[in-house]
């Protein structure tokens, strides 16, 4: 299990998150958690081949496609689709390769890491970060309901 530190030095020093699997509905868990981390500054890119655009961004069909450095590869996939997916994240030189929740691959997880990249498992990159940095809240809006302090 990925420590608490990892995580926070993850999403501090990596700003680029290729989102392999990402959706254009607005009611899917991976359109969500993209649109959070775009709106606190993440630089996201689409990975998806039924989109040419989501969230405003340029959709390409696969990790191999995408023309510039990618620091986290975010897997809202399958687990039996996650092996040829951290091939591509090694091959494009990726630093992390982050799977989400209910999304574990341990074989594919020790090739990423044999190959030099982190890996975060079973996570949702949205949650740990609204966790870890102050954003946790209903649909990625700190609406301010509920507070330690007293009134």
């Amino acid at each position: 299990m990925e420590s608490i530190k990892t995580i926070k030095r993850i999403l501090n020093e990596y700003k680029t998150i290729a989102v392999v699997g990402l959706s254009a509905k607005w009611n899917r868990p991976s359109h969500f958690a993209a649109k959070y981390m775009k709106t606190y500054g993440y630089k996201i890119i689409p990975v998806n081949p039924a989109y040419e655009e989501v969230l405003g961004e340029k959709c390409y069909p696969s990790l191999l496609d995408i023309p510039e450095p990618v620091d986290i590869v975010d897997i809202f996939r399958l687990p039996q689709d996650v092996p040829p997916i951290v091939e591509d994240a090694i091959k494009i030189g990726a630093k992390v390769v982050w799977m989400q929740l209910t999304i574990e691959h341990e074989e594919a997880a020790q090739r990423a890491r044999e190959a030099g990249l982190e890996v975060i498992m079973n996570r949702c990159v949205k949650i740990e970060h609204g966790r870890l940095f102050g954003g946790i809240n209903f649909l990625g809006v700190n609406r301010r309901l509920i507070s330690s302090k007293k009134q």
